[in-house]
């Protein structure tokens, strides 16, 4: 059995409803913040989520939350602060330039289908259900608004693990031209996005704030869609995939943040961690150092190999060893699915 986030869109016409509960979440967030810091300041201690009930008990009716949602923003508050490693946590602040984003979290048990509808707190909210929630059991979950303030459902369900059938091995380097190609020719284009960033120009010179954020909600929109069907592809294919370890936090200080960006390698590789976790398929992140010098027929590093950041725009190139022609990013993933199963070989656990 595996758990899994589903996420539904809650129709526009509860947003106001939404909009007032979310404020009320952010007023107990800000009062056991600076409680939190007061006690923290003056006693020394840290006070648990299970400390925070005891001074928002009570509050809910006058506040418009359910008494659950109050527990759980106490145990969602003490769990930041230490996972942050702060006395005090930034406050949630209701309006302004920089308004926090609605948020409302809920127990499994305090939000119920009814009718095609989601019942939470005495209220029924109309979503459109694509994944037919009737089939599932609710364990936990919440409300959460984005950018252009529309509100979404969020529940946590049991699953079963599917056990994929696929044999297969494929390897992915992961790049800035191509976003990920594989060992099999494969992959996602990278940049593709770029074909908004004139519309985008445009609307950020009008100061039309409303088009700003209906494009880059396109942008993300396209770069999840094409991820998540990349993904599924392989796990459904493969038993074992294995991804260089290009790490996005450290190249995005560089002048490539632009196009490391636009590539989503974090978001590809969180997407392929938890579907080969439901699906039983081996994912395993891989050292790709020397994996675009070496040639992935004779394993040896040759004169004619592309090398340092100079050779970057050089995509295809002929091994001086072997003769062997290659397609740079192929040849990487090639590498790398090799050092994977060297590693797969030698008992290293994943």
């Amino acid at each position: 059995m595996k758990t899994k986030t589903l996420k539904v869109r809650v129709k526009d016409k509860h947003a106001k409803q939404l909009n007032q509960m979310a404020r009320s979440v952010n007023y107990v967030w800000n009062y056991i913040n600076e409680l939190s810091h007061r006690f923290i300041r003056e006693r020394g201690r840290f006070l648990s989520g299970y400390d925070l009930q005891n001074y928002t008990k009570g509050a809910g009716k006058a506040l418009g939350l359910n008494s659950a949602t109050l527990q759980m923003i106490g145990h969602e508050y003490a769990t930041r602060r230490k996972q942050f490693k702060k006395t005090k946590l930034n406050w949630r602040k209701s309006g302004g330039a920089r308004r926090s984003l609605g948020w409302i979290p809920f127990r499994g048990d305090c939000a119920k289908l009814k009718n095609g509808q989601i019942f939470h707190n005495g209220h029924y909210l109309g979503v459109w259900d694509s994944y037919d929630l009737s089939h599932y059991t609710f364990k936990s979950g919440s409300f959460s608004e984005d950018a252009r303030g529309r509100w979404y459902f969020n529940v946590v369900v049991t699953l079963l693990t599917e056990r994929r059938k696929g044999t297969s091995s494929v390897g992915i380097d992961l790049g800035c031209k191509e976003a990920a190609v594989d060992s099999n020719g494969d992959g996602v284009i990278g940049r593709k996005y770029r074909a908004l960033e004139q519309k985008l120009g445009i609307a950020q010179r009008a100061k039309n704030k409303g088009r700003v954020k209906a494009i880059h909600a396109k942008i993300k929109h396209r770069r999840q869609d094409a991820l998540h069907k990349y993904s599924r592809k392989l796990v459904n294919e493969n038993a074992a995939i294995f991804v260089g370890n290009v790490s996005s936090l450290k190249l995005v200080k560089t002048k490539m943040a632009k196009s490391v960006l636009d590539a989503g390698w974090g978001t590809l590789k969180t997407l392929l961690e938890y579907k080969c976790d439901h699906a039983g398929v081996v994912f395993q992140e891989i050292n790709e150092a020397y994996s675009t010098q070496r040639c992935s027929y004779c394993q040896v590093i040759p004169d004619s190999s592309p090398k340092g950041r100079t050779a970057l725009g050089i995509r295809e190139w002929t091994c001086s060893e072997c003769g062997a022609e290659h397609d740079r990013d192929i040849n990487a993933a090639r590498n790398i699915l090799a050092l994977g199963h060297e590693r797969l070989g030698g008992g290293i656990p994943h």
